[in-house]
């Protein structure tokens, strides 16, 4: 086929699936963006397969739906992939304050050789368990919690977006509780 035959196909193509494709897409995705997106790729894999003589479209109603469908799936997967990193401050924003609350209280009297100790102990295992850490997770979980960055300065200082370095606190954490966590008990009962 000639490039003048095939522009031609493809603009014909496109004028007659777009609403059909648009209507189908929009019922499956709930973003009108995401949802032109799609169709904007769709449209390109056509325009890119059209002089594939390996692999030539036949039916080419069956293959702009086929084709749609993986895009939609590709993007809600993607989409999930995105979307799970975000974490809204909960009990893991500050994870230390759950045994400073019991360890280091300003008062004097409280400062007794057990709770020194206690302190030591505490500190020298969180300082083991933290170096068993990759090297951003612990990055991010001492500068916010040891430090108290400001996530957001942290972001903009070494360019890594807020999500990504919520995400890679969350699972510093989630590793440090779980490698605390004997040491934690041991406290509580005490």
């Amino acid at each position: 086929m000639s490039n003048n035959s095939n522009q031609k196909n493809l603009k014909e193509w496109i004028a007659k699936y777009t609403p059909r494709l648009k209507s189908f897409i929009r019922g499956r995705v709930s973003s009108r963006d995401d949802a032109d997106d799609i169709l904007q790729d769709v449209f390109y894999q056509l325009a890119k397969n059209m002089d594939n003589a390996m692999n030539p479209i036949e039916n080419t109603s069956a293959w702009l739906y086929r084709v749609t469908q993986n895009m939609i799936t590709n993007a809600q997967t993607k989409k999930k992939e995105v979307r799970m990193p975000v974490f809204q401050e909960d009990e893991d924003e500050h994870v230390l304050e759950e045994i400073s609350g019991l360890l280091f209280h300003e008062v004097e009297d409280e400062d007794s050789p057990e709770t020194k100790y206690l302190r030591s102990l505490v500190w020298t295992e969180l300082e083991n368990a933290l170096a068993e850490l990759p090297a951003e997770q612990r990055e991010i979980f001492e500068l916010t919690e040891l430090d108290g960055v400001p996530v957001k300065e942290i972001s903009k200082t070494i360019g890594v977006p807020v999500n990504t370095l919520l995400s890679r606190k969350h699972y510093a954490i989630v590793y440090l509780r779980k490698r605390l966590q004997t040491i934690y008990n041991d406290l509580i009962s005490t």
